[in-house]
């Protein structure tokens, strides 16, 4: 349903207004107390006069003023990224290029053309988000390179978004969707790569508050009201393991703290299990005061002191102390049994490590002065600038790559020789070919991991050994593409498709140069280009290409008219009877149930088959070429993606009132096999409540069943209703509504 826009309640008078920009001002500048050297208080004074005078004019939508959302984001860089004096003046001003008068060249004489290269990269970012996709994908390009020359520019955009989604109560709810999706489907990932852990959960916490906004409100009242138990069980848990610690003399501080909203509502959607059932609801940390020469013994330590008290899950035994990840993550963790019979996660770590963790990249710059080794973070950014400069320019499919290419978590894989490469999870033995080099790459034809033969598509888990089998007669072909996930592999297998596909069209051009000669036609690129416009083909390239495979054989070139030495095409044959496109005023009228935009003008839609929406869902509007207007859920799976890729095509959409139309759903039902129960199921749904049955099958096995049923049901309220009856049945266990596509019609 569509929510009314919120309206602000803000109404401070001039004097209060300005005590509060003062105050905020003042906030800030005592936040960066520490950090301050001579001079930099005056430059902080005139970057935040510069901006206020520039932004003097200008409100937010909850109508205060302006001004204080870049003192906001400067106090975020500062506080809780931990970055300092100049990118603090980069904060301030980092709207003022893009929505003022004020100049780059203005930024630059004032402040020196650090400041202002960044200033610039932050402008170029706030372009992304609103253009068509290509356009996008080239933007985006445009902020990587820039975060590959200054990371400041990535990590001040960060605050700058933290802030935005902190403040979206005001906004239009289309606005909440679009920005809430971009978060969680780029933001967020870069967040954690950058190894903002904080950040990025508050983000994804944020997003779904938006996106998901009832199992949102669910999970923090179920938190709020099991407070006080978790506090009780966590100090149980933490005593006997303080004792230790201090007897073996080591410094440490432990504490737990709760799981993210959105961590719990994934694993709950993940396993299929309640609230009730998420085990790890908190996670304990230890944060040891060592020296850094003993960092990784004293963890240990505190590991088998753990491992004494508690029995650990070995499986669950993660070390990133070794291998430390791309992002500078440095811990242990583990899980073990604690009282009561829960799984509880322990996380063990120094107190460098722990800063690493909370402030990512401006914590791994400080850490990494004085050391000569090449860090992680900039053999990530090595690979990234790689990766722009293979890239398909126009390749709408960029962002996708980044995301599966750079925002993944990795594994570690070993070649024979013991040296390890670090991938995203998922890849294939045939990303690992492409990692070691890319002639290696495309003369793969298998691989050894651990010993044992695999085909190139095998999936690497952390710790495999791999060695790559070659032969010279191998040759890339078009299916490796659905093989690799990481963009090097991708792009070097286009390159190689684009260089077989070039050599082949040599021999497609030689016959059309021979025929061309055999009916006295002139071989000039005016009659290719009216050849390849006849065959409807893309370029000169795949109109060869196509002859050369036997695709086309030329025969149509006798019905041709030759003017000189000028081709002319017979007129064009009728074309294959295609579907209509059904664009939004061409669509059938088979019902009235959408209504979109502001007025009531009523529309034919299409639901969604992957979401399977109906009537009292939260719904958006998506103009799909082709199909007209689909409507999806805003908690589709797809969802995130079109809202943030596509945003221009969505439109506003609510439900009109109709309840002659039924619509089809599904629910899946688990519970105790008992005599009787699908009788109760049935009557329930048949009987008394009046719902049509589309399917039902139910299947027993070791005293559990499993029902799964499509009804027809007029709306959302209705749905919620039966789903309610039916858990108050007795022996029912859970009752769900399917997400996916398992409802098709």
């Amino acid at each position: 349903m569509e929510t009314q826009e919120k309206i602000p309640r803000y109404n401070l008078n001039e004097a209060e207004e300005k005590k509060l920009i003062l105050r905020e001002y003042r906030s800030l500048l005592k936040a960066l107390k520490p950090k301050l050297k001579p001079g930099d208080k005056e430059l902080i004074r005139t970057a935040f006069e510069m901006a206020a005078e520039a932004h003097k004019t200008m409100r937010r939508k909850s109508g205060e003023p302006y001004i204080l959302h870049p003192l906001a984001v400067a106090k975020i860089c500062v506080e809780e990224i931990g970055l300092g004096v100049r990118s603090t003046i980069c904060a301030l001003l980092h709207d003022t290029v893009e929505d003022t008068d004020i100049s780059l060249k203005h930024i630059e004489r004032e402040f020196g053309s650090e400041i202002a290269k960044i200033v610039d990269g932050l402008t170029k970012i706030d372009y992304v988000m609103d253009v068509n996709v290509s356009q996008q994908a080239e933007n985006f390009k445009k902020i990587l390179l820039t975060l590959t020359d200054d990371p400041r520019v990535i990590l001040i955009k960060m605050a700058d978004r933290l802030h935005n989604m902190r403040t979206l109560d005001c906004m239009r709810r289309e606005k909440q969707l679009k920005i809430a999706s971009e978060t969680i489907y780029v933001y967020a990932p870069l967040a954690h790569r950058m190894g903002l852990y904080n950040i990025k959960t508050e983000l994804e916490d944020l997003s779904m508050k938006y996106l998901e906004p009832e199992a949102y409100k669910e999970i923090a009242r179920k938190l709020a009201e099991t407070k006080r138990e978790r506090t009780r069980y966590i100090n149980e848990f933490i005593r006997p393991l303080k004792e230790k610690i201090e007897k073996a003399n080591l410094k440490a501080e432990i504490f737990g703290r709760p799981k993210s909203i959105h961590s719990i509502w994934n694993k709950m959607k993940k396993k299929g299990i309640s609230f009730e059932e998420v085990y790890d609801l908190f996670a304990i940390r230890i944060i040891l005061d060592s020296p850094p020469e003993r960092e990784k013994e004293d963890c240990w330590k505190v590991y088998s002191l753990i491992t004494d008290e508690y029995n650990p899950l070995p499986e669950r035994l993660r070390d990133w102390l070794s291998n430390p990840k791309s992002n500078g993550y440095e811990a242990l963790h583990t899980t073990v049994m604690g009282p009561q019979g829960r799984w509880v996660e322990v996380q063990i770590r120094t107190k460098r490590m722990n800063e690493i963790a909370e402030k990512g990249l401006a914590a791994h710059w400080k850490y990494k002065e004085g050391k000569d080794d090449e860090s992680r973070f900039d053999k990530w950014f090595q690979q990234i600038r790689e990766m722009i400069a293979n890239q398909d320019t126009d390749s709408v499919d960029f962002l996708q790559d980044f995301k599966t290419s750079f925002l993944a978590e990795e594994i570690y894989v070993y070649t024979p020789k013991g040296d390890i490469k670090m991938l995203p999870i998922g890849s294939t033995a045939l990303d690992f070919a492409f990692a070691i080099h890319s002639e290696i790459g495309i003369k793969t034809i298998g691989a050894k991991v651990n010993h044992k033969l695999v085909p190139i598509s095998y999936k690497l888990q952390s710790g495999d050994q791999v060695e790559i089998i070659t032969s010279n007669k191998q040759k890339a072909s078009e299916d490796w593409l659905n093989i690799v996930v990481t963009s090097k592999a991708k792009a070097k297998i286009r390159d190689a498709l684009k260089e077989e596909k070039r050599k082949t069209a040599e021999e497609g051009k030689a016959i059309v140069q021979k025929k061309f000669e055999q009916l006295g036609i002139s071989y000039t690129q005016h009659n290719i280009e009216v050849l390849t416009n006849w065959y409807k083909l893309p370029s000169t390239l795949d109109f060869f290409y196509q002859v050369a495979v036997k695709n086309i054989d030329l025969k149509e070139l006798k019905e041709f008219k030759v003017y000189g030495d000028k081709l002319e095409p017979p007129r064009p044959p009728k074309p294959v009877s295609e579907k209509p496109d059904l664009s939004l005023g061409t669509l059938k009228k088979d019902t009235e149930l959408v209504i979109f935009g502001e007025n009531s003008d009523k529309i034919v839609y299409h639901l969604a088959n992957c979401c399977k929406p109906i009537p009292g869902d939260d719904v958006f509007g998506f103009v799909t070429t082709g199909k007209g207007l689909t409507i999806h859920r805003t908690n589709c799976p797809n969802a995130a993606k079109l809202l943030a890729n596509y945003s221009h095509r969505v439109v506003k959409t609510k439900w009109a009132k109709n309840k002659e139309i039924s619509f089809l759903t599904g629910i899946k039902i688990v519970g105790l096999d008992d005599v009787g129960v699908v009788n109760r199921i049935t009557n329930l749904i048949s009987g008394e409540m009046k719902i049509n049955i589309a399917a039902l099958t139910i299947e027993a096995k070791e005293g559990l069943f499993e029902g799964n049923i499509k009804l027809y049901v007029h709306d959302k309220e209705e749905l919620d209703t039966l789903v309610k009856k039916l858990r108050a049945l007795p022996g029912i266990e859970s009752v769900e509504r399917y997400d996916t596509e398992l409802v098709t019609q």
